[in-house]
């Protein structure tokens, strides 16, 4: 029978539980739970920063993400942040249940519309050493390599194949998929019939880089399964069998991925506007002294904005705001504030997951404003792009605002007391 156990990301106590000690180490390894000894030989488990699901042997433990983000919404963020074409659609009806059946379900379901008409095939760049003439010969590495030989040849040709990066990327989520520890029959059927249309298809070695591939009229059918194939490939793990148990993971930073999705979707926002987005932008703190070129405070800010090659507008992502828990509640402004005196900017906009109406604070004796701009992830991907863009208008249009004051200010001269 199934035993699980459910915490909200935020939550900072939980009742004792008895756990084996070998499950309990597996939990605490996979980075998404801490488990500590309690008495009586109990445990207690408590989120770790990160959101998702650990399923080992017939335990599953949860870790749901703040504002009730629903599985659909989570993979809509997730996917976004690599890739600003990913489409709602790609994710739409996956249901917020189980996670692990969620997503099983989910791929077949993709992958087999996406294989009804068989297989993609494509041409592959290949080089290698044959017997016969097959494509062009590589003269050089052929003196390189064989001097004096005539066989085997060195050649390089275009192969038209099934074993290409899109199928590559389906079958190892398929076969990843396949090892998690109690989908349905049907599910796991499906993913078997999936794994034998890509018969022919290499495998890719766990944890390698996924193949590039580009959207195209001949994969379009492929598109929404593949997404998905690499969500799964990039934040999933599964294993047969550690000891006595099997085990499935899915664990996601959601800070990293609030922080990816701003970036690439105000990134896209602003693409409309005139200069550059840029994301980890460094910079440094302190000014360089004479004779010293080491040891300056460095700064890597989340997004700058840049107009004809000068930083123009900030902006700063955070997925939970500094608190009194944390002992330094005004953290986040006082951040801000450096970032906009390091980089001469007027505003700083520092953005929250959560709903609720923009605020602006303007610093005391000084020209910095910070606007404290929630974004609430939990609305459906059309209201939450939209609200993006209405953050990059809104930031634009300060910074001309700002620019025609300091202007007009600077030609009128200085004022009299």
């Amino acid at each position: 029978m199934l035993r699980s156990i459910v915490l909200d990301e935020l939550q900072s106590s939980a009742d004792a539980v008895e756990l084996d000690p070998e499950v309990a180490a597996t939990l605490r390894d996979t980075g998404l739970v801490t488990v500590l000894p309690a008495h009586g030989g109990l445990w207690t488990v408590l989120p770790a920063g990160t959101v998702g699901a650990v399923q080992v042997g017939n335990l599953l433990v949860e870790v749901t993400p703040k504002q009730k983000v629903g599985l659909s919404r989570l993979l809509f963020l997730l996917g976004y942040a690599e890739n600003p074409g990913f489409r709602p659609e790609d994710v739409a009806g996956i249901e917020d249940t189980d996670l692990f059946a969620a997503l099983g379900e989910s791929l077949a379901r993709q992958g087999l519309r996406a294989l009804e008409r068989g297989a993609l095939n494509g041409y592959v760049h290949v080089e290698d050493a044959l017997r016969t003439v097959r494509g062009r010969i590589r003269v050089g590495d052929q003196m390189t390599r064989r001097p004096g030989m005539l066989l085997p040849l060195e050649v390089a040709y275009d192969d038209f194949t099934v074993d290409i990066a899109e199928n590559r990327i389906l079958r190892a989520a398929v076969r990843l998929m396949m090892q998690v520890p109690r989908l349905s029959g049907d599910v796991r059927w499906k993913l078997a019939h999936l794994d034998s249309k890509l018969d022919g298809v290499s495998e890719l070695r766990f944890g390698a880089t996924l193949p590039p591939w580009t959207e195209s009229r001949l994969n379009e059918h492929y598109v929404p399964a593949l997404r998905l194939a690499e969500i799964i490939l990039r934040n999933m793990s599964a294993e047969a069998g550690i000891g006595r148990h099997s085990v499935a993971s899915f664990v996601v930073n959601m800070a990293k991925v609030f922080e990816d999705f701003v970036t690439t979707s105000l990134r896209e926002a602003l693409d409309g506007y005139p200069g550059e987005t840029s994301g980890q932008y460094a910079t440094f703190l302190d000014e360089s002294e004479v004779g010293q070129t080491g040891n300056r405070l460095r700064m890597s800010v989340d997004i700058v904005h840049s107009v004809r090659g000068v930083p123009a507008m900030v902006f700063d992502a955070k997925y939970k705001a500094a608190s009194a828990a944390d002992g330094y509640p005004n953290a986040d402004y006082y951040q801000m504030l450096a970032y906009c005196t390091a980089l001469t900017v007027p505003t700083a906009w520092l953005i929250y997951a959560g709903p609720g109406q923009a605020r602006t604070r303007r610093v005391t004796n000084s020209s910095v404003s910070i606007v404290e701009f929630p974004l609430d992830i939990s609305q459906v991907p059309a209201a939450l792009l939209a609200r993006v863009k209405a953050l990059a208008e809104a930031a634009y249009r300060e910074w001309l605002v700002t620019g025609l004051v300091m202007a007009r200010d600077s030609s009128c001269g200085p004022r009299s007391p």
